[in-house]
């Protein structure tokens, strides 16, 4: 039997999470004396390195004497919250991350809830003590009301704690130590979480918590063994979730040795392995011996709860910066991704040039979008849909759990406008300056606002939001109040159309920026859409203004990103997605067109 101990680390973005999770890595002997280390090694993507997020929870080991000490990574964003879970489910405890200063935030509550409701006894670690501005008590004290809030039992509330600047590789005991190392972090680790039971003669059990694919040996299926031993070559029975049982052979076992992937020739009970050579294995799939067949609870997979269309790009400029742009390409694009992301969903539309992706929220999407954007794809998206259920002949739309945390004076605006997207506030709380408003809002609501929250709390806000369920179809909601600014010619933008249009709107776009008909260039500054030329610049003449030229003062474009334009678009526009741009477009380019689809829609 080999010792383990399975541990997750949880904190919201930015408490430093992934850099505690460097320093139990470099302090356990992981890297090499002369390798260079990136910092947060365990947020690979590069999506998760730009946005400060881990996306995709990771596994990796350290060995701390003759423990095995499994470190798993979790996402701390709402939309990967059905992630969480499953990882939740394979630890014997959770590190508790919290900002000396900051205090517990909206995020952490989620990750922590989840953990306290599978009867894990978390470690409270203060990080960052070397904060100017740090509250040390406070902060435990708060953490201890979160921690009532949550229905903590007595023995959870019994929680130890650590004090720590993790940038610097420092946990300790106490405040007033002056430790050099992360010892004083193992110790406790070791001392407060027993180690998993020895259950290695017992049947096997072992179920898969998350997926991953290797182009060699294809899906790979990572779970915890609960009991048993996994062993390369056995033949087990994969019960799936509804109970169907079949024989499959297991052709290769890995476990993590810091992190890497090794392989092994068996795996035994308490450890997180992978295994490959069962085709379709699942989320929630359990595997036995095949004289043994006792599934554990299967795990229900999160509903998807908004869609966009996926389509083939037909812009004007289609196939300038991709590598990528069939509909061929995009559909076998979407397949691999469907093996690893069990959120999501692909539905034929009946169109060959257009798949239906429907998934967690915005964020979910988008990032999707974003990596296949990278990687050389070029697509057109659809504005985003929410997903809506008939229950009891009734139309029913989901609803998220929404957290804001904003200074005071945005308090009343904040009020206002979640009002006006059907909002309901639940309760709200006011401490030092900041006020807490709890909402429950349709998701159909929450699509734009992001940009919105940030530029009405000029960035001192935090929002979590977290799927509720589905509740009675709340009615209208007021939609994007200004129209677009459309081009009506293909060419390069001039400073001198711009220049001249900029009072009647907002520009998406600087001078000499190609353009083609049926682009949107920017924001009308009234509620219609507005055609306009870019193109046009000024009749030359022998005569020159003194000047009047040198004085063509253009306001900055607004920037386009993923978000900002999923957000923007209209159900009759489409944003343009390439690896070197996002561009925004009209459906139907042509202006005649445009007015034959409203036709259509009104008769």
């Amino acid at each position: 039997m080999k010792k383990i101990i399975n541990i997750a680390v949880i904190a919201h973005v930015d408490a430093g999470k992934s850099t505690l999770v460097d320093a139990m890595l470099k302090s356990a002997g992981v890297f090499h004396e002369n390798q260079v280390v990136v910092d947060q090694v365990m947020d690979s993507d590069d999506i998760e390195r730009e946005r400060g997020i881990t996306i995709y929870s990771k596994n990796c080991s350290v060995e701390y004497g003759d423990i095995k000490i499994n470190i798993v990574d979790t996402p701390g964003h709402a939309d990967f919250s059905s992630e969480v879970e499953r990882i939740i489910k394979t630890v014997d405890t959770v590190i508790l991350i919290v900002d000396s200063a900051e205090g517990p935030m909206p995020q952490t509550r989620f990750v922590l809830n989840k953990a306290l409701e599978n009867g894990l006894k978390p470690i409270l670690l203060i990080n960052k003590i070397d904060k100017q501005d740090r509250r040390v008590e406070e902060v435990i004290e708060e953490v201890y009301e979160l921690f009532m809030d949550l229905d903590a039992t007595d023995e959870q509330l019994e929680f130890p704690i650590l004090y720590g600047i993790t940038k610097k590789q420092i946990v300790q005991k106490s405040l007033d130590q002056d430790a050099t190392n992360i010892k004083d972090l193992f110790d406790t680790i070791v001392e407060h979480t027993p180690l998993y039971p020895d259950y290695d003669n017992d049947p096997l059990q072992f179920q898969v918590s998350s997926l991953a694919y290797d182009e060699y040996v294809g899906r790979l299926g990572i779970g915890r063994i609960t009991k048993g031993q996994v062993k390369k070559g056995q033949q087990v029975a994969v019960v799936d979730n509804d109970g169907n049982v079949k024989r499959q052979s297991i052709s290769k076992v890995y476990v993590y040795e810091g992190l890497k992937r090794v392989e092994t020739q068996v795996a035994y009970a308490g450890d997180i392995v992978m295994v490959a050579g069962i085709d379709d294995i699942s989320i929630g799939n359990t595997l036995n011996n095949v004289d043994h067949i006792d599934p554990l609870p299967p795990i229900i997979i999160e509903e998807p709860t908004l869609s966009m269309n996926f389509m083939v790009n037909a812009s004007p400029f289609a196939g300038r910066d991709g590598k990528y742009v069939t509909s061929r390409n995009i559909k076998e694009r979407l397949e691999k991704e469907l093996e690893v992301n069990v959120g999501l969903r692909v539905d034929d539309t009946g169109s060959a040039d257009s798949f239906k992706v429907s998934g967690r929220g915005e964020l979910h999407l988008s990032i999707l979008i974003e990596n296949m954007r990278r990687e050389g794809y070029e697509l057109a998206i659809s504005k985003p849909q929410v997903i809506t259920q008939m229950i009891d002949g009734k139309k029913h739309e989901p609803i998220e759990t929404v957290i804001i945390e904003v200074p005071e004076a945005y308090s009343g605006t904040m009020i206002s406008q979640i009002s006006l997207r059907q909002g309901e506030m639940t309760d709200m709380t006011e401490d030092r300056g900041m006020v807490k408003q709890y909402w429950r809002v349709p998701t159909r609501g929450l699509i734009g606002f992001r940009g919105d929250f940030i530029n009405s709390t000029r960035g001192e806000g935090t929002m979590v939001r977290q799927f509720f369920g589905y509740e009675p179809y709340k009615g209208a909601i007021q939609q994007r109040q200004n129209g677009s600014m459309v081009s009506t010619e293909q060419g390069v933008s001039m400073a001198y159309s711009i220049f001249n249009l900029q009072e009647r709107g907002q520009f998406f776009i600087g001078a000499q920026t190609d353009v083609y008909e049926g682009m949107i260039v920017g924001i009308a500054a009234r509620d219609t859409d507005m055609d306009v030329n870019p193109t046009k610049n000024k009749k030359q003449t022998a005569i020159r203004s003194s000047g009047r030229d040198e004085a063509m003062k253009l306001t900055p474009p607004i920037q386009l990103t993923l978000e900002y334009a999923l957000e923007f678009i209209r159900d009759d526009e489409l944003v343009e997605v390439t690896p070197l741009n996002i561009r925004l477009r009209k459906r139907f380019l042509k202006p005649h067109e445009r007015k034959a689809a409203i036709r259509n829609v009104q008769e």
